[in-house]
């Protein structure tokens, strides 16, 4: 297998960014498209997390901590098993992000850049078991964006329709050399 193919093998992609980016619905374009699992981050969460944000209440950095450290095993199995994965997850500070791809050379984050305006009209008009459309104030003051001196981040306009965020995806994934060329888009 080349080192390319071996990376892919067991590449995992973060799919991230605050509620309404669409997370789990380019998540799931993305992984359908590319052959690999999805998994949805958020049932990681503990139940007390769940219950804290159904009552409308913004986690905390401690409240955070065990889901990020089960998605972190998450990640392990599946770099174990030489298999991909595409995972959605906010992982809105760089530190959440720093803890999910310590000694993961193979974890990518793509980061969903929505404006405002689509994001607030996406969580008001979108049914999500736990989270409600309150909670979107609180995540973008939590936000701090990928800078450009963050390793294995790729910023993508997510304002655009599913099938042009992911054909993006898809070219910035092969630019950056993840994809083994049979994946490439054409």
């Amino acid at each position: 297998m080349s080192d390319s193919a071996s990376v892919a093998a067991c590449t995992i992609l973060v799919i991230m960014g605050v509620s309404g980016s669409g997370k789990s619905t380019i998540g799931g374009a993305l992984a359908a498209q590319l052959g690999w699992r999805y998994t949805e981050g958020d049932d990681f969460h503990p139940p007390a997390n769940v219950a804290k944000m159904r009552a409308g209440k913004p986690l905390d950095d401690a409240d955070r901590q065990p889901w990020l450290a089960a998605i972190a095993r998450w990640m392990d199995a599946r770099v174990q098993s030489r298999r991909p994965g595409v995972i959605g997850c906010s992982a809105l500070k760089r530190a959440y992000r720093d803890l999910l791809r310590a000694d993961r050379q193979q974890v990518w984050f793509l980061y969903l850049r929505v404006s405002r305006e689509t994001l607030q009209q996406r969580v008001t008009t979108r049914h999500h078991a736990y989270m409600p459309a309150s909670l979107l104030d609180s995540q973008l003051a939590t936000l701090e964006e990928p800078g450009r001196d963050e390793p294995r981040c790729i910023t993508l306009d997510a304002d655009a329709g599913v099938a042009a965020i992911v054909e993006a995806a898809l070219h910035a994934l092969a630019a950056h050399g993840i994809l083994p060329r049979s994946e490439e888009p054409r």
